[in-house]
């Protein structure tokens, strides 16, 4: 995987991005904490998300983003610690993720940081892992070990600058360490060498006309996460990408983006064709990300093709009914052969879920949504699944008791929760529960009397009496 800037995710990603930096001015931290977990469930990815996390984590527990503060790190010996630490083996994102929920709670975790840097190197996220490197310095100001590593890291994303203080940081601690001498004198060492092409000079691979065009790369690599990609924008990034491709056919970063920016340009064929590329590479097979690309650039596709109906034809319902019926149908196989190919990826499980109850297989999606619960990302919304589930097939004091549990796991009154109590409320009404109904949905009308029906509701329940 590769780290992703705001202008590198998909739109509906950057919108939900944005909402959770809103909640985060608005000191609303439990809220922006939730949205940015959602956005990383989608694009683990997605670094200008991870970095706005920790400061909502860090301000959450009072901390202000400072490090100083004297806390005691109840999660480093917790059996979640140990539950990432085993994912880390078989699944870094599951240990990834299995970090950031013990992070939301104690963001000074050494143990869960250092499971941060395990997980982000092993899935080649540099950045994610000097972030959480940064922590476990300051956590551990005098290991010296620790320090160097983080020097290393700093170097590695091109903050070689940033590296050398920290290691001068540290040799006023340990003035006569050799150790730290030598590590500061190679990073100094490597930062002449690197810097403008240097040592492909030394090595006698390079000249001082690579050392331009490399500098002038560097200068366009900038513009390229500066800049929104417009429409100009996206057509420049494509034809250089194009052309990059020519000299490295290899090169699994340079492809994603070109298939990222076709699908921008619904240019969908190309898109599948060079994601397909990187699914036949050894790296894409076992990409989960990649997989979910393909299938919603699909999906798009198809949306695309329904768009493009023309409403005044004669067949254009049977047209938008072949289509619609096309995507559902496509949705359902590639979701279950994702499933089968990733049995553990609780997320893709829910997906098949909300697939099984859109087509009436409620039988196979309770199964799915009792799997899926077990990802604290999904909980909530397989709960309030499963309580539909229920609902539908009569089983109501099972419906009440899912949605009552997502209610009470919920703490921000949000759209989400609305909806939680709302199907609670319904459940109750169905049930023959009218007084039980009632008060649900009037916690809903004391706070948005517009939501659904609501309003109807509980003014008629007024007038009755």
């Amino acid at each position: 995987m590769s780290e992703k800037s705001l202008n590198e995710v998909m739109r509906d990603i950057r919108l939900l991005f944005q909402k959770g930096n809103d909640a985060l001015q608005r000191e609303n931290y439990d809220y922006a904490i939730d949205l940015y977990n959602q956005v990383l469930a989608k694009e683990p990815t997605f670094f200008d998300c991870r970095k706005a996390l920790r400061s909502a984590q860090f301000k959450k527990a009072g901390g202000g983003g400072g490090f100083f503060k004297k806390v005691l790190h109840s999660a480093s010996s917790s059996p979640m610690v140990a539950k990432g630490q085993m994912a880390l083996r078989k699944d870094p994102l599951e240990a990834l993720q299995i970090a950031e929920q013990i992070l939301n709670h104690d963001p000074y975790s050494s143990g869960a940081h250092r499971i941060v840097v395990e997980a982000s190197l092993a899935l080649e996220m540099p950045r994610t892992a000097s972030v959480s490197l940064d922590v476990l310095v300051r956590n551990s100001p005098k290991d010296k070990a620790l320090a160097i590593e983080f020097a290393n890291a700093l170097a590695e994303i091109g903050e070689r600058a940033r590296g050398e203080k920290v290691l001068s940081e540290l040799s006023r601690v340990f003035p006569a360490d050799n150790e730290i001498a030598q590590a500061l004198k190679d990073l100094s060492a490597r930062n002449t060498l690197n810097q403008g092409g240097y040592d492909a000079i030394a090595s006698g691979q390079g000249s001082y006309r690579d050392i331009l065009k490399d500098q002038k790369e560097a200068v366009s690599l900038e513009q390229e996460q500066r800049v929104q990609k417009s429409e100009d924008k996206a057509e420049q990034l494509m034809a250089d990408y194009e052309v990059r491709l020519k000299t490295e056919p290899d090169n699994l970063k340079v492809i994603r983006n070109l298939a990222e920016l076709y699908t921008q340009k619904k240019q969908f064929d190309r898109a599948l064709e060079y994601y397909q590329r990187i699914q036949n590479s050894e790296t894409g097979a076992s990409d989960p990300t990649l997989q979910r690309a393909i299938s919603e650039t699909t999906v798009r596709q198809l949306d695309d093709q329904i768009e493009k109906l023309d409403p005044s034809s004669p067949d254009h319902a049977q047209n938008l009914a072949r289509l619609n019926a096309e995507k559902l149908a496509f949705q359902i196989s590639d979701c279950q052969k994702r499933v089968e190919k990733f049995p553990t990826d609780l997320a893709i499980r829910y997906e098949m879920g909300v697939l099984y109850f859109q087509t009436g297989k409620i039988g196979e999606a309770i199964q799915e949504f009792q799997t899926a619960q077990k990802n604290p990302h999904k909980r909530i919304a397989a709960l309030n699944y499963l309580g539909q589930c229920y609902a539908k097939r009569k089983m109501f004091d099972l419906a009440a008791r899912a949605l009552q549990s997502a209610v009470k796991e919920k703490p921000i009154f949000d759209d989400e929760k609305k909806d939680l109590i709302y199907n609670l409320g319904s459940v109750f009404e169905s049930w023959g529960k009218k007084d039980e109904a009632i008060e649900q949905f009037k916690q809903i009308y004391e706070v948005d009397i517009g939501y659904r029906d609501v309003g109807a509701k509980v003014d008629a329940f007024y007038a009755g009496q």
